[in-house]
């Protein structure tokens, strides 16, 4: 498994809490730091059988910063682009797991439900 985490993040410490109880391998990906190119977002995007606008803090300042509230829908390349260049907008943490499912972990129950 991979895990996108922010460590400043509570949900993402939880997460990570929640993996090492469980004894689950796992890689950790600073994505602030290592951001994810926009390819590495479709994937997950395809993965988690999501859109980008599904998985985009549009609370955060630098999202109310580019207007993304008044951005169309129909425009996926833009979100994703927007994403891959301002990684704080991407929702965390983000837990990929080898048998191609992944989750986004704000839950204790969207966790587990990778460890199954």
């Amino acid at each position: 498994m991979e895990i996108w985490i922010n460590p400043d993040c509570s949900k993402c410490r939880s997460a990570l809490s929640i993996l090492d109880a469980e004894a689950a391998a796992y890689t950790v990906r600073r994505y602030l730091d290592d951001p994810p190119t926009g390819g590495e977002i479709r994937a997950v995007l395809a993965r988690l059988g999501l859109e980008p606008w599904d998985i985009t803090r549009t609370g955060e300042p630098r999202a109310a910063e580019l207007g993304m509230d008044a951005w169309p829908r129909d425009d996926r390349d833009r979100w994703i682009d927007a994403l891959a260049a301002n990684p704080v907008l991407i929702q965390r943490p983000i837990i990929t797991a080898d048998d191609g499912t992944a989750v986004v972990g704000r839950s204790e129950q969207a966790v587990r439900s990778l460890l199954r």
